[in-house]
């Protein structure tokens, strides 16, 4: 009887003998992950070829008139001496904090923008839950609403020029209906900020609106049902339900229109120039006033820096009072 190793049948061994497993990898041929890297480079300049116009108009109105204004914040540029220029360091800046109508106008704004934003909020909140009930000329007093947001700011502060008039103003006309006197509104020190104040709510306020209406209609039925269930009144609703459900969208626009308040320019240059005795300048104005009325680009150029970092200040402390509120 034969041993089993001697009956066991051996097989035979081959020198190109491969692995299953290793058959199974595919390897890239070298030309494939050339034509793959040629492809994917003519994808990233074709991006960039349909980017290149609105990265050059960004480089040209945006970032080179920024850096600009910070070079010549540190001369004595004159515009009307283009050629005569010398460094001056930070004398500009050093005498921002000595110049009262900076100091003024600085305030101005911060009173603008302290009044507006929390007027304008509540306003544009208010109109959005009336349209968002089912009433009717719903669309036509949506429409109306709209309409001075789509509006030239030139053209309404114009209007509202108009009709802040002393003499035969329309506001004057309504108030003497009721027995009031006629009001100075924007001739007078202490009404002029309070009369742009009011135009500028009513222009803006219907932006917001939309945005709020937005929100309120994304917000589940289910919500407002479980509150009828539990007998809630419409004020617990409305504290309970309908503001946390817009809370995202309120801090939005917040920012926005904190921004945008602190950017007033347009209305007190074209209804009252700054005046009376400086009572409605704001910072961009005076900006703008000392830039190209007084040539004196670079002093200008100096307090368009400092309000740069004021505005970035204030945006940075929101969005960290934000993040915490979040968390």
């Amino acid at each position: 009887m034969k041993g089993n190793s001697s009956s066991a049948k051996q097989l035979p061994v081959h020198d190109d003998y491969k692995d299953p497993s290793e058959s199974s990898i595919k390897k890239v041929p070298p030309k494939r992950k050339k034509r793959r890297k040629s492809q994917a480079f003519q994808e990233a300049m074709t991006g960039y070829f349909f980017l290149a116009p609105a990265l050059i108009l960004l480089g040209v109105f945006l970032l080179y008139p920024m850096g600009a204004a910070f070079y010549y914040s540190f001369t004595d540029f004159y515009i009307l001496k283009p050629d005569d220029i010398s460094f001056v360091g930070f004398e500009n800046f050093s005498y921002i904090w000595q110049d009262a109508q900076f100091r003024q106008a600085f305030w101005n704004t911060v009173y603008f923008s302290v009044i507006v934003v929390p007027v304008q909020l509540a306003v544009a909140l208010g109109l959005a839950l009336l349209i968002n009930k089912k009433l009717k000329f719903r669309v036509f007093f949506r429409t109306a609403f709209f309409s001075p947001v789509v509006m030239s700011l030139v053209v309404v502060s114009i209007l509202w020029t108009f009709m802040y008039n002393p003499n035969e103003g329309l506001i004057n006309q309504l108030l003497g209906l009721i027995g009031i006197s006629p009001q100075p509104f924007l001739t007078s020190p202490d009404q002029a900020m309070n009369s742009i104040i009011v135009m500028s709510v009513w222009q803006g306020a219907g932006f917001q609106m939309m945005i709020f209406l937005a929100g309120l209609q994304n917000i589940p039925n289910h919500l407002y049902e479980a509150a009828d269930i539990d007998g809630a009144s419409n004020w617990q609703k409305f504290l309970h339900v309908t503001l946390p459900g817009l809370k995202n969208i309120a801090l939005f626009i917040f920012i926005t229109i904190s921004i945008a308040a602190f950017k007033l320019l347009v209305q007190p240059m074209i209804m009252t120039q700054g005046g009376p005795l400086g009572s409605t300048k704001s910072l961009v104005y005076h900006i703008y006033e000392t830039g190209f009325n007084y040539r004196d680009v670079g002093y200008a150029s100096a307090m368009a820096v400092v309000f740069t970092l004021i505005v970035l200040t204030i945006t940075i402390i929101q969005r960290v009072l934000i993040r915490e509120e979040r968390g």
